[in-house]
């Protein structure tokens, strides 16, 4: 008997070993300090651009609204976005893969499955709460330049044991191979 929701989403036998959530909290990083101030700048100038071109007359200063909403997009982006994207996350470990879940507006529901095996790039970031890496994805960003990213549960206040969950099922993934 699968578990409420995961039918046919779950494998024959796979048992759901723990679920939870990342923590919203508003936390900001030294390269969120860089954009954000990148973003007010570009802002501030757009707002003077268009201060300027109003006095000038017309409806030409209005060119200057996009510019000044993008830069406010990338100033605020992380007090505002970080949070609602983690608000709409959920996690879920079985006996045998790690679920993210997301459901964000204009990208929908999405349930993205990682294996656990004894060759899982298992990486634990200790703290209130905690990290727990279990894969890498490569995007590609701005100029085409590749990048790799660390997937996981981010931000979950019992990261020690779930670390240690995955950790036994790497340990019985490497026993069940001892044996064949």
């Amino acid at each position: 008997m699968q578990a409420p929701g995961w039918e046919g989403i779950l494998d024959e036998g796979e048992r759901i070993l723990w679920q939870g959530r990342p923590d919203t909290r508003l936390r900001l990083k030294p390269t969120s300090l860089v954009g954000m101030a990148f973003g007010a700048s570009f802002a501030g100038f757009a707002l003077f651009w268009m201060i300027m071109a109003a006095q000038a007359g017309g409806g030409f200063w209005m060119f200057g609204l996009l510019h000044f909403a993008i830069g406010l997009a990338i100033a605020l982006g992380p007090l505002v976005w970080d949070p609602f994207r983690r608000s709409r996350t959920w996690y879920t470990l079985t006996d045998r893969r790690a679920f993210i879940a997301t459901d964000l507006p204009l990208q929908g529901k999405k349930l993205k499955s990682y294996p656990i095996d004894e060759d899982t790039p298992l990486e634990f970031t200790p703290g209130e709460p905690a990290t727990v890496s279990f894969a890498r994805e490569t995007r590609r960003g701005n100029k085409g330049r590749r990048y790799t990213v660390r997937i996981g549960f981010e931000r979950i206040p019992d990261g020690e044991h779930v670390y240690r969950l995955i950790r036994d099922i790497q340990r019985k993934d490497r026993e069940a191979k001892e044996l064949t």
